[in-house]
């Protein structure tokens, strides 16, 4: 097909899509409750013990039985990677580049099956479902580029002017040794297969650490990863929770690097577990956000209802990137509201596998109690809740819903001193606040630790105000497609600033690859 799938392109996908997905949902339902073993060192490794795993949207359906992985076995894998780094180290540029593309080669020829699984484990509807698959292809495909392209990193410089010798001097990108991936729930493939086709292409070995409550995303990676040939112990995989198997790969003495997906504490303790020991180690951590949109008298209203509404709500508001915090002028507030609560009522709330359905359900029990915590505490701290805040699980009405942790998006115009206006929720959860300055929005959309992503919508003449004030990371303006998600590899670097980011260097950027390689001068006298 000549559509090319991205976040921003995926509203109007050709029926051949459709097509496609459903006779790979048939495929993987009827091959479910498998056993999934972990890998380390280019093999199947059984573990201890195997837990069930069941689909979000119906906890009658099982999806498998999953390995779930000990100390024991994290200091396998780490010893595998050991063992393999050398090798692959001392691999050329052009091998480790071709072996990386050929993961995302194999994944393409899989997209179909590999995005039923991600419905199946973690209740994306279809098209984020195809989306996250086609961006990880993307992602072993642009880094493998973009290594390649700076020359795996090696520049020659002038030679020191020294009388009767030729000194030669080289800059030299080296990878650090053993690199360990801690991925998160809700995008566990691609935010697994990201930094492991970075760490990979650059010369370093992976160990990667799915999150419990998705683990199948994490095994299908390592399927491709496995058949596209890569040496033994250049990629290990593990799941298991994080208090056992992520402590033991972080405390590993091998462990020289780390990339991690996840939430402000963990990710600030692991930053200071890798500064400390005998020397500091890189530590990549994005952590999440609490995302702002401002809207201005001079917004097109439909084109923010559109963006509003997409990333609000998109995959249950579970994405570090989802809008939870708007500020719209007082002059266009109501218009914009009752745009809002036409789209917000429009959404079809049901199973993911199912074409019309927009919204599945949310992760998990701690997810779908957090929801009710959230809406409760809205309607008791003086917010009006506009549209939405039940859950919509065991509901009499519609037995359709009644074994999934199904919600509806909520809508709340909240006080500013309401304290969950900086909290991050993770659930269909947007709050929003009149204003009547457009320097005091700003104020209030700066007025968090973190800064992810922002959105906007005004008049052309706005937008330079808007990116000259704003402290987020990544930015959109006037933007339909979502208002503060959608980032592609090629297209958006995605990283934050402040709390919501370790380096300030953004995924897929022009400086993403350089954080997995050290510099080492060279100086040869002849």
């Amino acid at each position: 097909m000549s559509f090319r799938l991205t976040y921003a392109t995926m509203y109007n996908p050709p029926e051949a899509m459709h097509e496609r997905f459903e006779e790979a949902m048939a495929r993987v339902e009827a091959a479910g409750g498998a056993r999934h073993p972990l890998f380390i060192d280019g093999a199947d490794r059984d573990a201890a013990q195997y837990v069930e795993r069941r689909a979000p949207f119906d906890s009658h359906l099982r999806l498998g039985y999953f390995a779930l992985a000990d100390a024991g076995d994290a200091h396998a894998a780490m010893e595998a990677a050991r063992a393999a780094y050398p090798a692959w180290r001392a691999t050329s540029v052009s091998e480790r580049a071709r072996l990386v593309r050929r993961v995302g080669e194999i994944m393409e020829a899989r997209v179909y099956d590999i995005a039923a699984a991600l419905t199946l484990e973690v209740g994306k509807n279809r098209m984020e479902a195809l989306g996250e698959t086609q961006e990880t292809v993307d992602f072993f495909r642009h880094y493998a580029d973009d290594f390649e392209s700076h020359a795996g990193y090696v520049n020659a410089l002038p030679d020191d002017p020294i009388d009767g010798a030729a000194s030669h001097n080289a800059s030299v990108m080296r990878p650090y040794g053993v690199w360990v991936v801690i991925a998160p729930f809700n995008f566990p493939l691609a935010l697994a297969g990201g930094p492991t086709a970075a760490a990979l292409v650059t010369g370093n070995t992976v160990v990667l650490k799915g999150a419990t409550d998705t683990p199948w995303a994490g095994r299908l990676l390592a399927d491709c990863i496995r058949d596209a040939g890569l040496p033994p112990g250049v990629f290990n995989y593990l799941s298991g929770a994080g208090r056992d198997v992520g402590e033991a790969l972080v405390r590993h003495p091998h462990t020289s690097g780390i990339t991690f997906t996840g939430s402000v504490p963990v990710g600030r303790q692991l930053m200071q577990q890798m500064g400390s020991g005998a020397y500091a180690r890189p530590c990549i951590a994005e952590m999440g956000g609490k995302n702002p949109c401002i809207v201005t008298e001079h917004a097109d209203l439909d084109r923010a209802a559109a963006g509003i509404v997409r990333s609000a709500y998109g995959m249950g508001g579970q994405k570090c990137s989802a809008l939870s915090r708007l500020y719209v002028h007082e002059r266009v507030a109501d218009a914009l509201i009752e745009r809002l609560q036409a789209q917000i009522a429009a959404i079809r709330v049901g199973d993911p596998r199912r074409r019309e359905n927009w919204l599945g359900p949310v992760v998990n029990a701690t997810a779908y109690a957090n929801y009710r915590q959230y809406a409760d505490a809205l309607r008791s701290s003086g917010a009006r809740v506009i549209s939405g805040g039940a859950q919509l699980g065991n509901h009499a009405a519609d037995p359709a819903l009644a074994n999934g942790y199904y919600v509806e998006p909520l809508l709340a115009e909240a006080p500013l001193s309401h304290p969950l206006w900086q909290q991050e929720m993770f659930v269909p959860i947007l709050m929003l606040h009149r204003y009547r300055d457009r320097d005091d929005a700003m104020r209030l959309a700066n007025d968090s630790p973190m800064g992810l992503t922002a959105g906007f919508f005004g008049s052309e003449s706005e937008v330079p105000w808007f990116h000259d004030n704003i402290e987020a990371g990544v930015t959109y303006a006037n933007r339909p497609q979502g208002a503060t998600t959608g980032a592609w590899p090629g297209y958006q670097p995605f990283g934050g600033w402040k709390g919501s980011g370790s380096t300030g260097k953004a995924i897929a950027s022009f400086y993403y690859l350089a954080q997995y390689l050290r510099e080492q001068s060279r100086t040869v006298v002849e």
